[in-house]
Order: C-alpha cells, then sequence, then structure tokens
C-alpha cells in the first residue's frame, strides 16, 4: 500500500501545481478575484484545474478500493497512469484545448480501469 499512499501523495501534488498555476496566471492576465472568466488563456488554466478536482473525485476513492481488494502494486501504476495523463491534458489544453485528446484518454483509461477493477474485485470479495 505505500506505492498507493505515494501515487495519492503525487498526485495531490500535481493538483496543487495545477492550482497554483491558475492564481500566479489569474495576476498574469489580470482576472481579479473572484472572476471565473477573463482573459481567455487565463480560462483554459482554470478549466484545468476544475476538471481535474472532477477526475480526482473519481479518480482517488478508486485508487484505494482498487488497491484493497485487487492489487496495490496495480493500482499504483494505474495511478501512474493518471498523473501523466493529467500532465499531458494539463499542458495540451492550455497551449490548445483541441490537442487534450491524448491527456484525456489517459486519465479516463486509468479511472476506467481503477472503477471497474474495484468493482469486480469487491464483488469477488462477497462470495
Amino acid at each position: 500500500m505505500e506505492y498507493v499512499a505515494i501515487v495519492t501523495a503525487l498526485a495531490l501534488l500535481e493538483y496543487m501545481w495545477i492550482a497554483i498555476r491558475v492564481g500566479t496566471n489569474r495576476v498574469k492576465y489580470n482576472v481579479e478575484a473572484p472572476a471565473t472568466t477573463g482573459d481567455p488563456i487565463w480560462e483554459r488554466y482554470y478549466r484545468v484545474q476544475q476538471n481535474t478536482v472532477e477526475q480526482l473525485v473519481i479518480f482517488l476513492p478508486a485508487l484505494w478500493v482498487f488497491a484493497h481488494f485487487g492489487s496495490p502494486v496495480g493500482a499504483a501504476a494505474l495511478g501512474v497512469l493518471f498523473i501523466a495523463g493529467r500532465l499531458v491534458y494539463a499542458l495540451m489544453y492550455v497551449q490548445d484545448p483541441a490537442s487534450r485528446g491524448v491527456g484525456f484518454m489517459m486519465t479516463f483509461a486509468a479511472n476506467l480501469l481503477l472503477v471497474l477493477g474495484s468493482l469486480v474485485q469487491g464483488v469477488r470479495a462477497l462470495g
């Protein structure tokens, strides 16, 4: 479970990096709080942060349930895929939102496998 804890911490550090980018770019693009609209480039940073929060809500519980009922190493490996996908998504979305597909698919695949694996392993544990 140590690997899962490390992956969890890395995912949260990545989210903190994304949030810091929103704040620093809020200043750079002169988008005063509490505004959530303004410069289109800043809006991309903000959207990356919001989408990452949405994905973390799925990722974190699924990661730990998969690790508990299935394989901690497998969960950690899928967690690394998730983190890499979020990084690709964040960088590409800010550059050009149309290019976010690879990062999105990496994140989606990791979450899908974690959720389905959690479900299958949880059902198996019943019987």
